[in-house]
């Protein structure tokens, strides 16, 4: 259920985020601003909040999710939206905006649900075979014979 909220709340920001930052440059439908959203919606959760988010932290998923929302606008606005002059400001005002509604989010989810950081060397704590160490020997050369 707290998947599903958190899954709502990104579509209609993302939404407000679309319809603000694309209506401005362009004559978008509510169908592209819909499809923008949802194709965000779902890259950005499955991507930043269920593998970034509990390995690199709040502030470096904030910064992913904010390079995730710019580049999917540069690269599928000016297909869908039949421009290419002004995708640039459209791409980077929505991209501020999610990032913003993003940093709520994730401050809910890390309140709500339980996102444990795993850091590096808790990782080589929990399997102690990959702590390799360091082998020096000289080297043999064969005898030669004359």
């Amino acid at each position: 259920m707290k998947n599903t909220i958190i899954l709502l709340l990104k579509f209609i920001s993302n939404y407000l985020a679309f319809s603000i930052g694309l209506d401005l440059f362009f004559n978008a439908d509510f169908i592209e601003i819909a499809t923008f959203s949802l194709l965000l919606t779902i890259v950005s959760y499955l991507i930043g909040d269920r593998i970034l988010l509990p390995r690199i932290g709040n502030r470096n998923t904030l910064v992913a999710d904010f390079f995730l929302a710019y580049v999917s606008v540069w690269i599928f606005g000016p297909t869908v939206l039949n421009g290419y002059l002004q995708i640039a400001w459209g791409s980077i005002i929505s991209a501020f905006i999610i990032t913003g509604a993003e940093a709520l989010i994730h401050m809910y989810m890390l309140k709500n649900l339980r996102i444990e950081r795993n850091s590096s060397k808790e990782r080589a704590k929990q399997n102690p075979k990959l702590a390799y160490g360091l082998e020096m020997a000289e080297e043999q050369e064969p005898i030669q014979k004359k």
